[in-house]
This record gives structure tokens, sequence and C-alpha cells, in this order.
């Protein structure tokens, strides 16, 4: 349990609010390419509370600006792609990507004092299938060079979901594994798909999780965050072991069966306090991912990114298919179950009722994280993983693994190895 002083810090994300200055300190998502392809009409975007407009200028230039012209505060997402910039239809101002006013044409001259404004403008950056902006003071950090944003496209798939509820209970939940013993349980094992198979093993993780349902955890902090090792009984003589992470401030690395070539990330971004964008992506360092891998993440999700099961329609649940096809009655979608569990929280979980137990050691732990990051942020400081060194941004001891060992093998030397062995293999590709 926690205060309410402290609910409120780690779930308020407006600027001048301690979280909301913390979550700008870092590169965060803001669209999918696909929301923005070259010549398409500006889009208005929230982000952290605040309006913007984002926009590709005739040079496929992308820019991040104030939502009100200066001027007089007309809608710049009305407004017209021409001349370098966006131009508002009232009066015809017209800014660029940086925030600055190239023209007013309706003034003498074009504008004699137009060079003293500075709209609101935030730097992008274009990398795997995503949009990134950097919202904070000062010179930008370099954008992480994550593994599923330096693949190939063919290797990787973006996509996001609308949730009405709070970034911190969405991101929350990834880090609980507990939860994967129930919420996504499959009664059927039919309906498993063979492809995941733990390496290891003859089960699917499915089985697994289903079978030992009170696994021992252990967390460990990282340059990056967390490392979470969840371990479950596999059988005689051996342990089932899943490695996720939490990553600071608001992504979550994590995947089942199919991770050894890559994994899944969920990146939780608030529009406002009450409801958020989750990022979802998945990636192979091998080889393209083939078609079930590519559509998984959009099933059931409109073309706006809305899920098909919603609170309004209870999640579609259906209570016969408790019986004898999932646990939850909701379908195979593990996106529309997360979405129902963390959402029917309310809008702002109420942390001052919960009674936390031994389990939720990565949520306590990644909790302490996020407001020792937010005393950094307010002294001054860069926040843990806000990267300013290109030798410390290569990232590849972030992986998620997913392995049946036998119980005499050290875990954390096995872990250690296999990333040692990831980073290897990195090097000898690209060297």
């Amino acid at each position: 349990m926690i205060s309410a002083e402290e609910n409120r810090l780690l779930t308020q994300t407006d600027r001048q609010t301690e979280c909301g200055e913390l979550l700008r300190r870092y590169w965060q998502p803001v669209a999918l390419s696909e929301e923005l392809p070259q010549g398409s009409a500006p889009r208005k975007v929230k982000i952290l509370g605040e309006e913007l407009v984002l926009f590709r200028d005739d040079q496929d230039r992308i820019g991040l600006i104030g939502l009100h012209c200066s001027h007089r505060g007309t809608d710049l997402s009305y407004g017209r792609i021409e001349d370098g910039g966006l131009r508002c239809l009232y009066h015809g101002w017209l800014y660029d990507v940086c925030g600055r006013v190239l023209e007013q044409p309706g003034e003498p001259g074009g504008g004699a004092h137009k060079n003293e404004i500075r709209h609101q403008a935030y730097p992008c950056r274009e990398m795997g299938g995503v949009i990134l902006t950097y919202m904070g003071p000062g010179g930008a950090p370099l954008p992480p060079n994550y593994e599923f944003l330096t693949v190939p496209a063919e290797h990787r798939t973006a996509t996001k979901i609308y949730e009405t509820c709070n970034y911190l209970q969405g991101n929350e939940g990834n880090i609980d594994p507990v939860h994967l013993s129930f919420l996504h349980q499959c009664l059927d094992e039919a309906q498993i798909a063979r492809r995941r198979t733990v390496p290891g093993s003859n089960s699917s993780d499915n089985k697994l999780l289903g079978e030992d349902i009170a696994p021992t955890m252990e967390v460990e902090i990282t340059d990056f965050g967390l490392r979470i090792y969840t371990l479950r009984s596999a059988g005689r003589d051996k342990r089932y072991v899943r490695v996720t992470n939490f990553v600071m401030p608001n992504v979550s690395v994590f995947g089942g069966s199919n991770v050894g070539s890559g994994y899944s990330i969920h990146w939780h971004v608030p529009i406002d306090d009450t409801s958020h964008w989750k990022y979802i992506f998945s990636f192979s360092r091998e080889k393209p991912l083939d078609e079930f891998m590519r559509t998984r993440s959009r099933a059931e999700l409109t073309p706006d990114y809305r899920l098909t099961r919603t609170a309004a329609n209870r999640y579609q649940q259906d209570r016969e298919s408790m019986h004898t096809q999932t646990f939850t009655g909701m379908g195979l979608n593990f996106q529309a179950h997360d979405a129902f569990a963390t959402e029917s929280q309310g809008a702002v979980q109420d942390r001052t009722a919960e009674h936390l137990v031994t389990s939720d050691k990565a949520i306590v732990a990644a909790r302490k994280l996020i407001l020792n990051g937010m005393r950094d942020a307010k002294g001054g400081r860069d926040p843990q993983h806000v990267i300013r060194d290109a030798g410390a941004n290569r990232l590849l001891h972030l992986q998620a693994l997913s392995e049946v060992i036998p119980t005499n093998v050290d875990f954390k030397q096995h872990v250690r190895e296999r990333i040692a062995e990831i980073e290897r293999s990195y090097a000898s590709k690209n060297s």
C-alpha cells in the first residue's frame, strides 16, 4: 500500500507535475509512422496532457508543434502543408517544424517581428515504424537504440491500442508474472499453436504457466531499470525460467516461448491522466516475421486502434466459454484481457486501497525507481536510463528469455550466458 501523495506523484503527467517532468526526460512515441504517410494531412495529437499537431512538411520533415496558432489560437491541424511548413487557415501564418514563424503574410513586409516568436515545438525522430518525440528541457538525449527500433521493417511489427486508464496501471500489468497463470490461461490446449513450445521442453507456455501458479520471483536493478526472474516448476529436475524487464520509465519487455530470436514490447504513453496509448512491438533479429506474428497484435482492433471488446460491451465476455475455452471468457486476445484487468481498476487506480503480496515485488521496485527518477529530474540530474553516451546505447543486454532448464543450473548464470551469446552473435554479424 502507498500513500495518496505517492499515488498522485506516480500518476499525474501534465507539465509541471513531477511524473510529467520525468516522462519528458525520455523520447516517447507520439504516433505510428503509418498514421502520417508522406503527403498526409496534419494530425491533432495529445500526449502528456498537451494538445499538439503532428505533420510532415513538403520536404518530408516531421514537425510536432502547439495545436493553437500563436496569433489568435486557431487550430493548426486544419492547416495547409506548403512552402516549407504548416500554414494557419485564419491569417496565413506559416510555421516550420522548429516552431519558427516563416511568414506573417497579412503584415507589412511579411511581419517585422515574426522572428521574435517561438511557437511551441518538439524535435521528432522516426525509427522502427514509430515517430518519437522529446518534450523535455535542454538538449535531447540519444534516442534509445532498442533492437526493435533498428531491425529491418520485415523483422518487426508496430501498432498501438487506446486504453481508458492511467498509463501506470497499464504498465504495471506487464511486470506482474503471476497473472499469466490466470488472466491469459487457455483451457483447451488444442487451441495453442505448436509454435509456442517452450525451448527445453515439449510443453507450451500456456501449460507450464497453468501447472505452477505460485512461482518464485527475483528482481535485480540494471542500468535500464529492472530485470525480473520468474521461476516455475517444469516437472522432475526442471524449471521454467522467464526473464522480463521494466525499462524506465514506462516500457516493459517480455516474451513467451517465441522470443529465442527477439521479444515483445509494451510502451505505455499518457494521453492524459485517465487514458493512454499502449504501443506494441514485436521483432526477430534472425528472420522476417511470419503472418501470424505480423497480425496477432492487431486482432479485434478497429482502424483507429480501439479494441472491439470494451467495458461498454463487457469485453464480450461469454461465461459459457469459461468452462472449456478460456479463463476469462473473453476470447484468446491477450490485449483484450489486459485492457479488462487494468481499465476495470478505474481511470486512476486507488493504490491506497490495495494489499500487495510477495509476488508484487517487481511492482514495488518499479515504483521506487520512478520516484527516484522524479527526484533526479527535480534536482537537475539525468534520471536512470537517459542515454547521452553512444557507447552505452547498444542495449543488447536488454533481453527477454523463456526456457526450461535443469534445476541444478544456476539460472542467473544461464541468463548471463544467453545474453553474452546474443551480444557475440551481434558483434559477429556487424564486424
